[in-house]
């Protein structure tokens, strides 16, 4: 019988992916291991290794298109001796899913997703049926957003779905029928703005011509969804103290002048502040070991180890891959560890078991000048730690003016799980090793 390769769960929320890029091509034979294709999710793309060993007979997704759903068929292999001919028609009679009306927006509070199970791929039958031409969302939003005629389009996806490959192409050809634009009523008198209101409702506000349409990528929308989502269901608490960087800083410059060296004087590893913030914090929680916890309706989740999460700032949004146990590693481990997260973040190439999860996280943007701000919670997470800039302040230290290097620190709490005077402690033992640096040491 035909094997069938299906499109695989990549983490434990994927609905649906991105079929980017086939390494392999009809006829070509496989096993058990081989990378056989590349999936962009909306944090990552990642390579899916091949589970059994065959000829693969058809390719029924092609590279490049959106929005496949989690278990559809994507391609056919042929087993040991079996006909590739064969397994590749009958691969023509797999389902395809029916094509979906373009949704109405989802209410604020919609929970967060969980794995389709649909055996089937997220692409049509056929170009049109009757007055109706199919196309991926994608698609849909972008011939609106330029004005083209979507029934003026020959799809090049999957049974003639247009894509959006076909968009951009029509776009930069021109000749294609342009849709006729409705009559927008100048901006002068527009009513306040709802929650939830349309993108109609707001481009009214604005003169036709003036701004752009940028859609959303999967990433974007991910965000968005899990920030309102926290701030609408998870009561926000911050707290806020001053720390003194000096002794800190010094012991950075200590560590890293007796880092060993390479042969061609490469450093062993380059320690930041940021790093030391990360050891900072994970020792806290080990400390405090009642504010390292997640909130469930049921249970109050504590944890054995501070699992810090570390926002990373990529093209398009951010992404927090995580130390997992930071309060057993060294400081040399910690920073060469968020080197290679840092590097692979940019490049879109993080396991999911690398950024999901984590008990608690830093946002640092004091190296971007920032003097102090509130981050806002990313559940399962009860805890962030928002770090401001270090700079030099006039302080009063016993009874005398002196000038310190002080940075200031802001801890969002979920206030179900951590009250304002857990939070309190948590932050007071985070500033005891941050002033007192050498802690981190023993």
């Amino acid at each position: 019988m035909p094997i069938n390769i299906t499109m695989p769960a990549l983490s434990p929320t994927m609905e649906e992916g991105n079929l980017a890029k086939w390494l392999v091509k009809e006829g070509d034979k496989i096993k058990s291991g081989d990378v056989i294709a590349e999936i962009e999710t909306d944090k990552a793309t990642m390579e899916v290794e091949a589970v059994d060993e065959g000829t693969v007979a058809k390719i029924l997704v092609p590279a490049g298109t959106e929005g496949v759903k989690v278990n559809a068929l994507i391609a056919v292999l042929a087993g040991e001796g079996e006909d590739v001919a064969a397994a590749a028609s009958g691969a023509g009679a797999a389902p395809a899913a029916a094509p979906k009306a373009e949704a109405a927006p989802a209410p604020a509070a919609t929970p967060a997703p969980v794995a389709s199970s649909a055996p089937a791929v997220a692409s049509a039958p056929a170009a049109t049926d009757g007055q109706r031409t199919f196309a991926s969302p994608l698609a849909r939003r972008l011939a609106k957003d330029a004005g083209i005629d979507l029934t003026a389009l020959v799809g090049s996806g999957p049974h003639g779905r247009v894509i959006k490959k076909d968009i951009e192409a029509a776009a930069a050809g021109g000749g294609v029928a342009k849709a006729t634009p409705a009559a927008q009523p100048a901006a002068a008198s527009a009513p306040a703005l709802a929650k939830g209101q349309s993108e109609d409702a707001v481009l009214k506000l604005f003169e036709p011509g003036s701004y752009e349409l940028v859609p959303h990528d999967g990433m974007r929308k991910t965000i968005a969804k899990r920030l309102q989502e926290s701030k609408q269901t998870i009561p926000h608490f911050y707290v806020t103290v001053d720390c003194e960087l000096d002794a800190l800083l010094a012991l950075r410059t200590q560590l890293n002048d007796a880092a060993p060296k390479s042969k061609d004087g490469v450093p062993a590893y380059k320690l930041s502040v940021n790093d030391m913030v990360i050891k900072a914090l994970a020792l806290a929680l080990r400390d405090v070991p009642d504010a390292n916890v997640s909130w469930t309706d049921s249970n109050m989740v504590k944890h054995k180890h501070a699992d810090v999460g570390v926002a990373v700032s990529i093209p398009g949004g951010l992404i927090t891959p995580i130390i997992r146990s930071a309060e057993l590693k060294t400081l040399s481990a910690i920073s060469n560890e968020m080197k290679d997260y840092g590097k692979r973040a940019k490049e879109r190439k993080l396991k999911p078991e690398e950024y999901q999860g984590g008990t608690t996280a830093v946002s640092n943007m004091g190296m971007m000048g920032v003097k102090n701000f509130a981050a806002v919670v990313n559940p399962p997470h009860a805890t962030i730690l928002a770090v401001g800039a270090g700079e030099q302040r006039v302080i009063v230290r016993k009874g005398e003016m002196v000038v310190a290097t002080v940075m200031s620190v802001t801890l969002s709490t979920d206030h179900r799980a951590v009250d304002g005077a857990l939070g309190a402690e948590l932050l007071g033992a985070f500033k005891g090793y941050i002033e007192n640096p050498m802690g981190m040491l023993v």
